[in-house]
């Protein structure tokens, strides 16, 4: 069966459908990564977005239970170059196109993907349409034409959770249940999941559009999560007397989610805070910076990033469209920590004063190296601290007063 892209400056690419039939808007992509495909397709950060992979073969492996990083998948619409119909993998229960089918998404496969990426990063990300049920170019276009893409809009708030919930699994163990492979004691026998070696730090997790791995990290090392949705307020969050706030990934543009940078200002020097991607964003705009739009993104699994503390190089898996402008603080108190070697963006900063720091990239790694875990020592290491300072608040206040 046919499927078609069609982009908003008229470029058309023809190929094979893969997945469910009919079409989809959303902004066309491209991620560099050469695994992880059901990783992406399960980020809510790629909610209204056509992903491309640009690594010529993909599903090889197949899909699982496992592997997803939300409740299900986000992404617009997915196309490759050639999609794998019979996979090869002891995980695996299934195929991409099988997958794709179940969920809804509508792929395309056997167009040219360098000549769609090449173009990408010539034109700029651009909106589309992916279609395999109305293949009609100027229906579609017409179609295309209502989409008002993702610049000014609040897309943050359209994937988040309801209500808060606690979150309470560790690490996955994949060799769980298979006896020669298995490392004994390191998961439960039920789920796989590394059991947490006790939880002392209390933590609330924002969900702008939460990958589950950065609940796993947490959990394992040695965190008690809640999650709250993207508006909850600040006092809904200092009620639950945390020591640390997390603030997650999420889709979309920074800028119009004002009721977040308004709460994190709140926050800002009463609890320890951690950012990821868009609250890496968020934070950055509470402290006084400004975002704006990236020409094609930043979307893979192998961009390197300085941590100009030390001078050392991280490969970091990314995925964002936006970024922060890295000479709009105006605060001098924010020290900028690290920067993309690629384009010398933006890519972290911290707020000793104010007990905040943030990354632009994924140190969960979900698809990705694991060159940036460090990063949440870093964060266990902040609320270990603020923990020890509120003590000894405590009991300074707690002294008699002497003549």
């Amino acid at each position: 069966m046919k499927a078609v892209l069609l982009l908003e400056d008229g470029t058309v690419f023809e190929g094979s459908a893969v997945g469910a039939s009919g079409y989809k808007c959303g902004e066309v992509v491209f991620n560099t990564a050469m695994t992880g495909y059901q990783e992406i397709l399960t980020d809510p950060s790629y909610y209204e977005q056509i992903v491309t992979m640009t690594y010529p073969l993909i599903g090889n492996y197949g899909t699982n239970a496992d592997d997803v990083e939300s409740r299900r998948v986000f992404a617009h619409g997915f196309i490759v170059k050639e999609s794998c119909r019979y996979p090869s993998n002891w995980r695996s229960t299934g195929s991409l196109d099988d997958y794709l089918k179940a969920c809804g998404v509508v792929g395309l496969e056997g167009i040219d993907t360098r000549k769609l990426v090449r173009h990408i990063r010539t034109a700029g990300a651009m909106r589309g349409i992916i279609s395999s049920s109305e293949l009609d170019i100027a229906a579609l276009a017409a179609e295309l034409e209502k989409y008002p893409g993702l610049v000014g809009r609040d897309i943050a708030g359209k994937v988040s959770c309801r209500e808060p919930y606690e979150w309470t699994e560790g690490v996955f163990d994949p060799y769980q249940g298979h006896p020669a492979l298995d490392s004994p004691g390191q998961a439960d026998a039920s789920t796989g999941r590394r059991p947490r070696s006790g939880a002392p730090y209390n933590v609330v997790a924002f969900d702008f559009g939460i990958k589950q791995n950065i609940l796993r990290l947490l959990c394992s090392h040695g965190c008690r999560v809640t999650v709250v949705p993207a508006q909850a307020t600040a006092q809904e969050v200092l009620a639950r007397r945390p020591d640390g706030v997390f603030l997650s990934n999420g889709p979309g543009d920074p800028a119009p989610v004002t009721y977040a940078v308004d709460m994190i200002r709140e926050l800002l020097g009463k609890v320890p805070i951690f950012g990821i991607c868009l609250g890496h964003q968020l934070l950055a705009q509470a402290l006084g910076a400004r975002t704006y739009k990236l020409k094609f993104g930043h979307r893979g699994a192998n961009h390197p990033v300085k941590d100009l503390r030390t001078g050392k190089i991280e490969i970091t898996s990314q995925n964002h469209g936006f970024c922060v402008d890295i000479g709009s603080f105006g605060s001098k108190n924010v020290e900028l920590t690290h920067i993309n070697l690629n384009d010398h963006t933006l890519e972290g900063l911290r707020c000793k004063k104010l007990k905040a720091f943030s990354v632009q990239y994924h140190p969960e790694a979900s698809p990705g190296p694991h060159d940036s875990a460090y990063l949440f020592n870093e964060f266990i290491d902040l609320m270990r601290k603020h923990r020890g300072a509120r003590r000894r608040e405590m009991l300074g206040s707690a002294q008699p007063v002497r003549p």
